[in-house]
């Protein structure tokens, strides 16, 4: 393998306006995005004082994330992908003006800026599903898991940049200014989608004529489960997802081995997010090494087991540089197994069931961490923070082992060569 490839494949964006123009407009959306979490939660802490006022945050928008997640996968295997971004894009940037305006307004209500909140992340779970569908129709099948390597790079970089965007904002200028900034965003990505082609799922005009093609539509429209669960390179693939969030998720233990073991210091908390963010980037910009090889199934499988035991390290060590390591591998090894993962799961799903299936990836992308996160506090509540991640950590890794050994079909996956269509 020559040097070149071992970085960051960039063909798609060379190659492709359209899939250039998305790339371009969800960029632009996670950052703003990002700094408009660090002012929401800023605003909410400020009118309540509450944990309970921050934590309802969580609360806002997970809920309309996992139900609206569910009706925007049947809504994108029903009509033109592109009008469902177009018009959730739409209600993003409603939502965004609409914080602005009441941070500007001076505003005092709690209930207001959360109904806000769910919003924009009601709109923003409608669209992702169809989203999620477009690279595979944009892209030959043999740069899709590129695609998705850039998508994940402007995400861990939107990590990176937008709290600290928003702090500057905030700090200099007051909620109104990172509010404006998310509204900034959401209109450049609106810019952005308005020029896509129209993708219609495919199948749904030539099902009108009946016979065998109409009954595959009507078993289409039962959902998308019964496509997970039939395919052993879906299901495996999502269990793997499932296994490793919820067994393992790291964010709520942070503090508190922050505090245990290196005083608390809210700066040694930054490093900690930053760490994960850090090594994610760093795989993303190498991640050429990855998104060319065929054995899409095992690369997916050997990251996420690696997450497990590089979290199961930092339960166990106690020199910040060490936990510090960790960290970033496992954040290097989340980033490739969310690009071969999502590489795979639209590859071998139908066009007619990818907004459904999408929805579902979705879905146990959303619940997945809310849950292990909350999981990992009991664990730690009753135990201690390392004996949670040590155990969760080592759990995620076994678990993952058993869905290798018991799914061939995953362990032998191979990515179809660029220029074969996809399905």
């Amino acid at each position: 393998m020559s040097a070149r490839v071992r970085f960051l494949d960039t063909r798609p964006l060379r190659e492709s306006r359209a899939f250039r123009d998305l790339w371009i407009g969800s960029a632009a959306s996670q950052l703003g995005g990002q700094a408009a979490t660090v002012a929401v939660l800023a605003q909410v802490w400020e009118l309540t004082g509450s944990p309970v006022g921050t934590g309802a945050i969580g609360l806002a928008t997970g809920v309309p994330m996992v139900v609206c997640g569910l009706l925007g996968g049947a809504l994108a295997d029903s009509v033109d992908r592109r009008a469902v971004v177009r018009a959730t894009t739409a209600g993003q940037l409603l939502a965004a003006l609409g914080l602005c305006g009441q941070a500007l307004a001076g505003n005092h209500s709690v209930v207001l800026l959360l109904a806000l909140v769910a919003t924009g992340a009601a709109f923003s779970a409608l669209g992702a599903p169809a989203r999620r569908t477009l690279p595979v129709r944009l892209l030959p099948s043999g740069q899709v898991a590129a695609g998705l390597a850039l998508t994940s790079v402007s995400f861990q970089a939107a990590m990176l940049a937008g709290p600290a965007m928003a702090g500057l904002l905030i700090a200099r200028w007051g909620f109104p200014a990172a509010y404006a900034a998310q509204a900034a965003a959401a209109a450049l990505s609106m810019l952005a989608v308005i020029r896509l082609p129209a993708m219609r799922p495919e199948g749904t005009e030539a099902a009108k004529g009946g016979g065998p093609v109409e009954w595959g539509r009507r078993r289409a429209q039962r959902g998308g489960w019964r496509v997970v669960l039939r395919r052993p390179t879906l299901w495996g693939s999502l269990a793997t997802d499932l296994s490793a969030t919820l067994l393992a998720m790291p964010i709520a233990l942070f503090p508190l081995v922050n505090e245990v073991r290196f005083g608390g210091d809210p700066r040694t908390l930054g490093l900690f997010l930053s760490a994960v963010a850090v090594g994610g980037i760093t795989a993303g910009l190498v991640s050429g090494t990855v998104t060319r090889r065929r054995r899409g199934g095992l690369v997916q499988l050997v990251a996420a087991g690696t997450w497990g035991v590089a979290l199961a390290g930092f339960g166990l060590t106690g020199q910040l540089w060490a936990a510090l390591a960790c960290l970033a591998v496992a954040g290097a090894a989340d980033t490739v197994a969310v690009i071969t993962r999502g590489a795979l799961i639209q590859l071998e799903t139908p066009d007619a069931y990818r907004g459904r299936v999408s929805s579902v990836e979705h879905v146990i992308g959303v619940a997945g961490p809310e849950l292990g996160n909350f999981r990992g506090g009991l664990l730690a509540s009753a135990t201690s923070a390392s004996f949670a991640l040590v155990l969760g950590g080592l759990s995620a890794a076994l678990v993952i082992a058993a869905v290798a050994a018991a799914n061939a079909p995953l362990r032998s996956y191979r990515i179809r060569p660029a220029g074969l269509p996809t399905r």
